[in-house]
C-alpha cells in the first residue's frame, strides 16, 4: 500500500514539474509576442509612419472628373464635343425622409410621376438608380435641394454637333470602352491630355474631406483636354458631301468619294466619303458605312495615272513639251490586245503631241511612253512619288498600295502600267502623288490636323519629285488639253489642269475583272497657282455612260466651282495664252 502511494506521489509530482514548464514556456512565449508586437507598433507609428500615412491617404484619394478637348475645323466651327450626364442614386440608410416625401420633393424637379417614385424609392437594396442620363440644368436643380440621401453620378458621352458632317474624319469615340477610330484615335493623346490635374481626399461615402490644401473651385470645376482644331473647311466639307452623294444616288453606284487638299502644305480642306454615318449613333452604322476606304481599299488608278507616267518620262529626259508619240490605235501585247477607248472613232492617230495624250486619254501613247523608261527608272520614280508606301496621313488604317518591285515587271506588266492597270493605289496616295505636279514637283505629307510649328516640322515632310520644270510642263499640257476640248471640267474664269479616268473592277475574288467600272477625275484650281488640288471617285455606276467624263467630272466641276466662290479664288483666266507660274 505505501509502495502504491508512494509511485502515485511520483507521478504527481512529475505532472507537476511537467505542467510547470509549460506555463513557463508559455510565459515565455507570450512575453516574447508582446516585445515583438510593441517593436513592430513602434515600427508603424514611429519608424514608418509617413509610409501608411501615404497608405491611407491614397485610399481617401479621388480625381476631378475630367473631359476630353473639343474638335474644331479650321475655322473654328465645333465638330466634337463632351456632353455631361448624371445618373440619380438614392441611399435608404441614409434616409431623413420618408419615400412619400421625397417623392413629393423630388418629382417636379425630375419630371417623374409621385407614384413611381415612391415604388423606386422603396426598392431594397443599398442603392436605387432613380434615373439616368439627366442633363446639367435638372443635376444643378437637384443639388440646391441638398438632400444627404441623394447622390448624382457624372459620366460623359462624345456628342458630334454637326451630325454626319466628316465622320470619316473624326470617327467615334467610345468612353465605356475606350475604342475610338478616325482623329478621335489618332489624337487621343492630345484630346485626353489635362495639363493641370486636381486630386482631393474623400470619405468613404465619397464626399470631398477639405482642408488647407484643397481648393474648393477647383473641385468642383471639371478639367478637360487639349483641343484640337482640323485643316477642313466645314463649308467645303458640306459641298463635298452632298455632291457625291447627289450622284452615287444618281448613278446607283456602290460608294464614292472627294477629297480636297492645298496642294502647297498638304492640308486635307475636305473628305468625303459615301455612304457616311452618323457618330453620334455610330454603332447602328453597318461595317460597309463605317469604313474609311479611301484609306484602305486599293484599285487601278486608270487614266489618271497617265499623268505621273508622263512626268516620270518628262523628268528622266525621255521626252519633253514638243515630243511626238507613235498612237496606233491599237496593240498586241503577248496574248493581249490593247485599244484606245476611241478606237472606233481614230483609228489609228499616228504621231501624236503630249496634249492629244491627255485630250483623248490615249492608251497606246502611254504604253509608248512607259517604254521609253527601263523598269527600273520607271519604278524609282513611281516610288518617289510614294507609290507602294503609306503617306503618312494622321488617320488610321491607311493601306501601302501595291507597287511590285521592278525586277517582277515583264513586258504586259511595262506597258499596262503606263496607262494605270500595273499598280493599285489608296485614293489618299494618288491625290498626295498628283499633289507633287500641283506643287512644282514637291511631295508633302498629307495632314488633317492643324499643328504646331514644332509638331509640324516633325509630322510633315517635304520630298522634291520631279523637277520644277517638269511639274509646271505637265500643268501646262493638262491646261491645254482642257481648253482643247470639251471637258466637263472646264471653267470660264478659272484655268483647270485635269485627267479623268476609268479602269475596271476587279472580281471579288480576284480573278478578272468584273462588269463594273471605277470612275474619277483629279486636279487642281487656278492652275496658274494651285490653291484647290480635287479628286473624285465614284465606284461601279450603273446609269448612263460609264466614264470618268461623266460622272466623276461632274461633280469635279460643281465642286471647283463651289470651293472658289468660298476661297474666294482670284480668276487667272483671261485669254487663250496660261498665266505664268
Amino acid at each position: 500500500m505505501r509502495k502504491r502511494l508512494a509511485q502515485d506521489d511520483n507521478q504527481a509530482e512529475k505532472r507537476a514539474k511537467t505542467f510547470d514548464k509549460v506555463v513557463g514556456f508559455l510565459h515565455i512565449f507570450f512575453v516574447g509576442f508582446m516585445v515583438l508586437l510593441i517593436i513592430y507598433l513602434f515600427f508603424i507609428q514611429v519608424v514608418d509612419v509617413g509610409k501608411y500615412r501615404a497608405r491611407a491617404r491614397s485610399q481617401r484619394v479621388g480625381r476631378i472628373f475630367s473631359l476630353r478637348g473639343d474638335i474644331f475645323d479650321r475655322n473654328g466651327i465645333k465638330l466634337a464635343t463632351d456632353k455631361v450626364y448624371c445618373d440619380v442614386y438614392a441611399h435608404p440608410a441614409d434616409y431623413d425622409h420618408t419615400p412619400e416625401e421625397l417623392a413629393k420633393i423630388l418629382a417636379p424637379v425630375l419630371k417623374m410621376p409621385q407614384a413611381n417614385l415612391i415604388q423606386k424609392l422603396k426598392r431594397p437594396g443599398p442603392v436605387i438608380t432613380i434615373k439616368k442620363d439627366i442633363d446639367r440644368n435638372m443635376s444643378k436643380e437637384i443639388s440646391k435641394l441638398h438632400l444627404r440621401e441623394i447622390s448624382l453620378g457624372k459620366k460623359n458621352t462624345r456628342e458630334y454637333p454637326q451630325g454626319t458632317l466628316a465622320a470619316h474624319v473624326l470617327g467615334y469615340y467610345n468612353f465605356d470602352a475606350d475604342i475610338a477610330n478616325g482623329v478621335e484615335y489618332t489624337a487621343k493623346d492630345k484630346l485626353e491630355h489635362i495639363i493641370n490635374t486636381v486630386s482631393f481626399q474623400k470619405t468613404r461615402d465619397g464626399k470631398i474631406i477639405y482642408d488647407f490644401t484643397t481648393d474648393p473651385v477647383a473641385t468642383t470645376t471639371n478639367p478637360k483636354g487639349e483641343n484640337v482644331t482640323l485643316t477642313i473647311d466645314a463649308a467645303i466639307q458640306h459641298v463635298c458631301e452632298k455632291e457625291i452623294e447627289k450622284m452615287v444616288t444618281e448613278k446607283r453606284a456602290d460608294r464614292g468619294m472627294v477629297i480636297v487638299m492645298n496642294p502647297k502644305n498638304g492640308e486635307i480642306l475636305a473628305f468625303a466619303v459615301y455612304p457616311t454615318f452618323d457618330p453620334n449613333n455610330y454603332k447602328k452604322a453597318t461595317p460597309q458605312q463605317l469604313k474609311n476606304w479611301a484609306l484602305t481599299d486599293v484599285f487601278p488608278p486608270g487614266s489618271t495615272f497617265k499623268t505621273i507616267t508622263v512626268a516620270s518620262a518628262m523628268d528622266l529626259g525621255k521626252i519633253n513639251e514638243h515630243s511626238t508619240v507613235l498612237d496606233t490605235g491599237k496593240i498586241r501585247i503577248g496574248n493581249w490586245e490593247i485599244k484606245n477607248h476611241d478606237y472606233h472613232i481614230h483609228p489609228y492617230p499616228g504621231n501624236i503631241s503630249l496634249v492629244y495624250l491627255f485630250e483623248h486619254s490615249s492608251n497606246i501613247g502611254a504604253i509608248n511612253v512607259a517604254k521609253m523608261m527601263k523598269p527600273i527608272e520607271f519604278y524609282g520614280v513611281l516610288k518617289k512619288f510614294g507609290f507602294g508606301s503609306k503617306t503618312g496621313i494622321d488617320l488610321p488604317g491607311e493601306s501601302s498600295g501595291l507597287l511590285p518591285n521592278w525586277s517582277h515587271w515583264d513586258g504586259t506588266f511595262h506597258a499596262t502600267m503606263g496607262y494605270g492597270y500595273g499598280t493599285s493605289v489608296t485614293a489618299i496616295q494618288m491625290i498626295s502623288a498628283v499633289q507633287a505636279l500641283a506643287n512644282n514637283g514637291v511631295r508633302v505629307t498629307p495632314h488633317i490636323i492643324k499643328y504646331s510649328q514644332e509638331e509640324y516640322d516633325n509630322k510633315v515632310h517635304y520630298t522634291q519629285v520631279i523637277k520644277s520644270e517638269t511639274a509646271q510642263t505637265i500643268t501646262k499640257l493638262l491646261v491645254q488639253s482642257i481648253e482643247n476640248g470639251n471637258s466637263e471640267v472646264k471653267m470660264a474664269q478659272y484655268q483647270v489642269a485635269e485627267k479623268t479616268g476609268t479602269s475596271r473592277k476587279v472580281n471579288p475574288n480576284g480573278r478578272g475583272y468584273s462588269p463594273y467600272m471605277y470612275t474619277s477625275s483629279i486636279g487642281y484650281i487656278p492652275a496658274s497657282d494651285p490653291q484647290a488640288l480635287i479628286y473624285v471617285m465614284v465606284d461601279s455606276p450603273k446609269e448612263g455612260a460609264i466614264w470618268g467624263s461623266t460622272v466623276a467630272a461632274p461633280v469635279f466641276h460643281e465642286v471647283a466651282t463651289q470651293i472658289a466662290r468660298i476661297m474666294n479664288l482670284k480668276p487667272d483666266k483671261f485669254g487663250k495664252n496660261m498665266t505664268k507660274r
